[in-house]
């Protein structure tokens, strides 16, 4: 049966930190000859070198998370129908529970979890919560590493709508998560390019904590999983995670029909 935690034990998640393991090896990006200046084309796939392991993955100088119950950006308007089924994970991941033909489960990155743990989910742990903080235990029913995933199945459904799943990319994206385990807040980036299963994202700051939470397009539904950084403070380089589509493509309990919109 799920409980309400005290406040004591709910302020021993902020501390709670874990390693984010970066496993991508490609990205999207040009290549382009140092004396030539030319209109900047759209992203390609290209193959580099694996990323460093960063533990600072926010773009640019600033971290520009938003508490979720204090948000008034350009998501607001499905924000507070979407975040209610964001959860942290062992005070150290995020997930979203996401609609499914099989029944509602929590998708997380598969680096965060190992196949049958029981982890221990806290939903609506926020500043200023509107509402019960719930903790609950769930299996891990599925799990893999490429791509970077996991599902989570309840012991208790929370009261909550779960999120649907896309395939289809908006030119600024939002992620809402528990950077380093903490309150739930909301950061918001442009699209960049999805390829080799991968969705790329600028300027969407991350930190460790953030993986697994899912990447929202405009329309507030699922269109991949947060699973690597690789920015900067200088605002070099790109976020990224796996693509819904490749994780039901690998997923046995997730099927085609359960993305509806491509």
């Amino acid at each position: 049966m799920a409980s309400r935690p005290h406040g004591p034990f709910l302020k021993l998640w902020g501390p709670i930190l874990a390693g984010t393991f970066f496993l991508g090896v490609s990205a999207c990006g040009k290549s382009v000859p140092d004396e030539e200046i030319i209109e900047e084309p759209a992203p390609v796939c290209v193959k580099t070198k694996p990323p460093e392991v960063r533990r600072l993955t926010q773009c640019g100088p600033t971290a520009d998370f938003t508490p979720i119950n204090s948000y008034q950006g350009e998501f607001a308007d499905i924000v507070q129908t979407r975040e209610d089924a964001v959860v942290l994970i062992d005070g150290r991941c995020t997930g979203t529970l996401i609609e499914a033909s099989a029944g509602p489960v929590v998708v997380t990155a598969g680096h965060c979890v190992g196949l049958g743990d029981r982890s221990l989910l806290v939903f609506n742990f926020e500043d200023a919560s509107d509402g019960d903080p719930l903790v609950t235990e769930g299996t891990v029913i599925e799990q893999s590493l490429a791509p970077d995933y996991a599902l989570i199945q309840l012991d208790v459904l929370p009261a909550v709508t779960p999120v649907l799943l896309s395939t289809v990319a908006t030119e600024r994206l939002a992620i809402i998560q528990h950077p380093r385990g903490r309150p739930k807040v909301i950061a918001e980036g442009g699209f960049l390019d999805s390829c080799d299963q991968l969705v790329y994202y600028s300027d969407l700051d991350t930190l460790v904590g953030s993986s697994g939470a899912g990447v929202l397009n405009r329309q507030g539904h699922l269109l991949g999983i947060h699973t690597d950084g690789d920015c900067d403070e200088r605002g070099r380089g790109s976020n990224r995670g796996w693509t819904t589509e490749a994780i039901v493509e690998a997923s046995p309990y997730l099927q085609n029909d359960d993305i509806v919109e491509r």
